[in-house]
């Protein structure tokens, strides 16, 4: 069974997202998406400033059996990328919820997360 911590909220992507209380959050994959690809090889991140809308494209993670896109959970501006796994890609394999983020953003819209989706809905899904 996949890793699941209890304090982030989900998307139907396996993306998840952690709010942080000055108005920005973390991004990364799920456990259940890490494994699901398989070894994961690269990461195409958006550059630092970008603006994105929620659903849109923020970049792929390559794997040794697939390449699957990564979509944004929420509207916001890219404030960080994740240099470590940018050298270092199989640390999202290693650790998807604490090492292996992906991104910081600044959140346009706080009230598009509550169409995401809370640990038991996510654990249905899955």
């Amino acid at each position: 069974m996949s890793e699941l911590p209890t304090d982030l909220l989900y998307t139907k992507d396996h993306e998840w997202i952690k709010l942080h209380d000055d108005g920005t959050a973390t991004v990364g994959i799920t456990d259940y998406a890490q494994e699901s690809l398989g070894d994961i090889t690269f990461v195409e991140f958006p550059e630092e400033g970008d603006t994105l809308q929620i659903g849109d494209t923020f970049g792929v993670v390559e794997s040794v059996k697939a390449a699957s896109d990564l979509y944004m959970p929420v509207s916001g501006e890219i404030v960080e990328i994740n240099e470590e796994v940018d050298s270092a890609p199989e640390l999202v394999n290693q650790e998807a919820f604490v090492k292996g983020w992906l991104l910081k953003i600044r959140l346009s819209d706080v009230s598009q997360v509550a169409d995401l989706m809370k640990p038991e809905a996510y654990s249905s899904l899955i």
